[in-house]
Protein backbone atom coordinates (compact mmCIF):
# COMPACT_ATOMS: atom_id res chain seq x y z
CA UNK A 1 0.00 0.00 0.00
CA UNK A 2 1.66 3.27 -0.69
CA UNK A 3 0.52 6.51 0.96
CA UNK A 4 0.93 10.25 -0.44
CA UNK A 5 2.53 12.55 1.60
CA UNK A 6 2.94 15.87 1.45
CA UNK A 7 6.22 15.90 -0.69
CA UNK A 8 4.99 13.61 -3.19
CA UNK A 9 2.28 16.00 -3.30
CA UNK A 10 3.94 19.33 -4.09
CA UNK A 11 6.30 17.07 -6.29
CA UNK A 12 3.16 16.35 -8.33
CA UNK A 13 2.41 20.12 -8.30
CA UNK A 14 5.73 21.35 -9.64
CA UNK A 15 5.74 18.82 -12.66
CA UNK A 16 2.13 19.99 -13.44
CA UNK A 17 2.95 23.60 -13.18
CA UNK A 18 5.96 23.19 -15.28
CA UNK A 19 3.75 21.05 -17.74
CA UNK A 20 1.18 23.97 -17.62
CA UNK A 21 4.60 26.28 -18.76
CA UNK A 22 6.17 24.63 -21.60
CA UNK A 23 2.41 24.29 -22.75
CA UNK A 24 2.17 28.27 -22.66
CA UNK A 25 5.61 28.83 -24.58
CA UNK A 26 4.27 25.99 -27.41
CA UNK A 27 0.93 27.75 -27.42
CA UNK A 28 2.92 31.13 -28.21
CA UNK A 29 5.30 29.74 -30.82
CA UNK A 30 2.76 28.86 -33.78
CA UNK A 31 3.61 32.86 -35.12
CA UNK A 32 7.00 31.45 -35.85
CA UNK A 33 6.02 28.65 -37.42
CA UNK A 34 6.16 27.53 -41.09
CA UNK A 35 2.35 27.92 -42.93
CA UNK A 36 0.65 24.75 -43.69
CA UNK A 37 -0.09 23.08 -46.69
CA UNK A 38 -3.36 22.24 -48.05
CA UNK A 39 -3.90 18.47 -47.74
CA UNK A 40 -2.71 16.54 -50.90
CA UNK A 41 0.18 19.07 -51.62
CA UNK A 42 3.34 18.36 -50.63
CA UNK A 43 4.10 15.78 -47.62
CA UNK A 44 1.41 12.73 -48.28
CA UNK A 45 1.96 11.31 -44.79
CA UNK A 46 0.77 14.44 -42.73
CA UNK A 47 -3.26 12.81 -42.81
CA UNK A 48 -1.69 9.81 -41.58
CA UNK A 49 0.50 11.55 -39.22
CA UNK A 50 -3.08 12.78 -37.85
CA UNK A 51 -4.47 9.38 -37.73
CA UNK A 52 -2.04 7.91 -35.83
CA UNK A 53 -1.88 10.55 -33.75
CA UNK A 54 -5.42 10.45 -32.73
CA UNK A 55 -5.47 6.60 -32.77
CA UNK A 56 -2.00 6.76 -30.46
CA UNK A 57 -4.94 9.16 -28.14
CA UNK A 58 -7.36 7.25 -28.50
CA UNK A 59 -5.88 4.07 -27.44
CA UNK A 60 -3.98 5.99 -24.14
CA UNK A 61 -7.73 7.04 -22.99
CA UNK A 62 -8.88 3.61 -23.50
CA UNK A 63 -5.66 2.17 -21.80
CA UNK A 64 -6.84 4.78 -18.25
CA UNK A 65 -10.37 3.28 -18.94
CA UNK A 66 -9.78 0.07 -18.50
CA UNK A 67 -7.07 0.68 -15.64
CA UNK A 68 -9.09 2.65 -13.90
CA UNK A 69 -11.70 -0.18 -14.19
CA UNK A 70 -9.21 -2.97 -13.02
CA UNK A 71 -8.54 -0.31 -9.81
CA UNK A 72 -12.20 -0.03 -9.12
CA UNK A 73 -12.57 -3.67 -9.09
CA UNK A 74 -9.51 -4.55 -7.39
CA UNK A 75 -10.92 -2.40 -4.75
CA UNK A 76 -14.27 -3.70 -4.41
CA UNK A 77 -13.31 -7.28 -4.28
CA UNK A 78 -10.72 -6.17 -1.34
CA UNK A 79 -7.40 -6.71 -2.83
CA UNK A 80 -6.32 -3.76 -2.51
CA UNK A 81 -7.44 -0.35 0.41
CA UNK A 82 -5.95 2.35 -1.01
CA UNK A 83 -8.52 4.37 -1.87
CA UNK A 84 -6.57 7.43 -3.06
CA UNK A 85 -4.76 5.08 -5.70
CA UNK A 86 -7.76 4.03 -7.53
CA UNK A 87 -9.88 7.71 -7.16
CA UNK A 88 -6.66 8.64 -8.71
CA UNK A 89 -6.57 6.43 -11.53
CA UNK A 90 -10.63 6.89 -11.90
CA UNK A 91 -10.21 10.98 -12.33
CA UNK A 92 -7.02 10.52 -14.70
CA UNK A 93 -9.67 8.10 -16.54
CA UNK A 94 -12.16 10.61 -16.81
CA UNK A 95 -9.64 13.65 -17.38
CA UNK A 96 -8.78 12.01 -20.61
CA UNK A 97 -12.40 10.90 -21.60
CA UNK A 98 -13.70 14.66 -21.02
CA UNK A 99 -10.77 15.79 -22.99
CA UNK A 100 -11.40 12.98 -25.78
CA UNK A 101 -15.24 14.25 -26.21
CA UNK A 102 -13.81 18.06 -26.25
CA UNK A 103 -11.64 17.32 -28.77
CA UNK A 104 -14.76 15.18 -30.69
CA UNK A 105 -17.16 18.23 -30.58
CA UNK A 106 -14.21 20.96 -31.96
CA UNK A 107 -14.05 18.40 -34.61
CA UNK A 108 -17.51 18.15 -35.60
CA UNK A 109 -17.85 21.78 -34.85
CA UNK A 110 -15.36 22.45 -37.76
CA UNK A 111 -16.93 20.17 -40.15
CA UNK A 112 -20.17 21.42 -39.78
CA UNK A 113 -18.62 24.81 -40.23
CA UNK A 114 -16.88 23.57 -43.37
CA UNK A 115 -20.00 22.24 -44.77
CA UNK A 116 -22.21 25.05 -44.62
CA UNK A 117 -19.72 27.20 -46.16
CA UNK A 118 -21.18 28.52 -49.46
CA UNK A 119 -19.36 27.32 -52.65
Amino acid sequence: MSRIDSSSLLQMRSAILQQNAALQRAAQKPADAAPLAAPGVGDPQKPADFTSAMGKALSAVNDLQSKAGAASESFERGETTDIAAVMLQREQANLGFQATLQVRNKLLAAYKDIMSMPV
